[in-house]
């Protein structure tokens, strides 16, 4: 018999690791995002890991900004941001706080609140695509830039928050470099997935943006 995920919400010690260590654990878990239309569950299966200074594909590389405050702590709280003009994704920071490092979540299963999903994501053929990439994984959710900084482990119900869910194991996790990172942050194999899981996202390698002429 399978046992139940576990409802135990994370605590800001989970968060507050290196962002190696809490990436591939947070395969697995369970992000709970709480809207006035319902309730929407996603069980997380792909993640990336951003490391602030030491990482040039990290949006905190080149110092503190107005855009990126939110990652530099505390652990815990959310980080969104807005890109290509189009779409939000979502991260989570992780600690210590001041070294600007956090897990971009790039793809999740819908396992409660998919009919709300499914409103979200008109153009998903089906179900395991509600969430496969970062932009639509923050948009089935409903998630843009009012959410930035939301604390995900307060102790009131926040619009967000983490539950400990089903841990994978490590045999299951596979990994490798991050999706459309371009120079040297592009090498780090700092993707992490649930090995053959439907919902994990493609690999794209970063292709240079043309200039219109």
């Amino acid at each position: 018999m399978i046992a139940a995920p576990d409802r135990t919400p994370l605590t800001r010690e989970f968060f507050d690791r290196p962002v190696l260590e809490v990436a591939p654990d947070l395969l697995g878990r369970v992000l709970v995002r709480t809207t006035p239309d319902g309730p929407i569950e996603l069980r997380l299966t792909e993640v990336e890991a951003y490391d602030g200074p030491n990482d040039p594909g990290s949006h905190a590389y080149r110092g503190r900004t107005a855009r990126n405050d939110v990652m530099f702590g505390p652990p815990g709280h959310v980080y969104v941001y807005f890109t290509y003009g189009m779409w939000h994704c979502m991260n989570l920071v992780c600690g210590p706080e001041g070294m600007a490092s956090a897990v971009l979540l790039r793809a999740g299963e819908i396992t409660e609140g998919v009919e709300l999903a499914r409103k979200r994501r008109l153009s998903a053929r089906y179900d395991r695509e509600l969430a496969k990439g970062p932009a639509r994984l923050a948009t089935a959710l409903g998630v843009d830039r009012t959410l930035d900084g939301t604390d995900a482990c307060a102790p009131a119900r926040p619009p967000i928050t983490l539950l400990r869910g089903t841990r994978v194991h490590s045999d299951q996790v596979s990994s490798g470099p991050r999706t459309g990172v371009a120079g040297e942050g592009g090498v780090h194999p700092w993707r992490f997935w649930i090995t053959n899981d439907p919902t994990v996202s493609p690999y794209r390698a970063h292709t240079p943006r043309r200039r219109r002429t």
